[in-house]
């Protein structure tokens, strides 16, 4: 078994939502399992997935992945999926108690950063409970990143 810290190296990623650290200020993030059909873990094994559009919430008690988009599997023939089902997050109870009052109290949204494969074989999904930037906000951002990009040519060169 490999050691804890060294787990991201192992962990495939499949799907990555890059915007997300850019239009949110992440506050907390948690690994959620995803429930899958045989051809949906087909195609993400292929690598094709996009979650960049994509939501979580919760719905009855539960918290579902919204508007995902997994194409089909080619070789499933009349077995393949739907390409943007609802799927089902699997997170403990605790977990779930937690992220819906994040949700209906403090208005915060469920973002999801990426998906990937954990050593072990399954389909994991990073959520992150996040606040919305505001457009001065996501202004700063961008001028924070290139003074850092120019620190580091300034400091490579001299």
């Amino acid at each position: 078994m490999a050691p804890r810290g060294s787990q991201s190296s192992i962990n495939k990623i499949v799907a990555e939502n890059r915007k997300a650290r850019f239009n949110y200020e992440i506050v907390d993030t948690y690994e959620a399992g995803l429930v899958l059909t045989g051809t949906e873990v087909k195609a993400l094994r292929e690598g094709k997935a996009n979650i960049a559009e994509s939501y979580a919430s919760d719905e009855g008690g539960e918290i579902w992945l919204i508007n995902s988009h997994l194409p089909e599997y080619l070789q499933a023939n009349r077995f393949n999926h739907e390409p943007r089902r609802r799927r089902k997050l699997l997170l403990t109870e605790r977990e779930i108690n937690r992220l819906r009052s994040a949700i209906n109290r403090d208005g915060m949204t469920l973002v999801p950063l990426k998906v990937y494969f954990n050593q072990k074989g399954r389909a994991k999904l990073e959520l992150a409970l996040a606040k919305g930037k505001k457009l001065h906000d996501k202004r700063e951002t961008e001028k924070e990143r290139d003074w850092n990009r120019q620190k580091s040519r300034l400091l490579k060169t001299g």
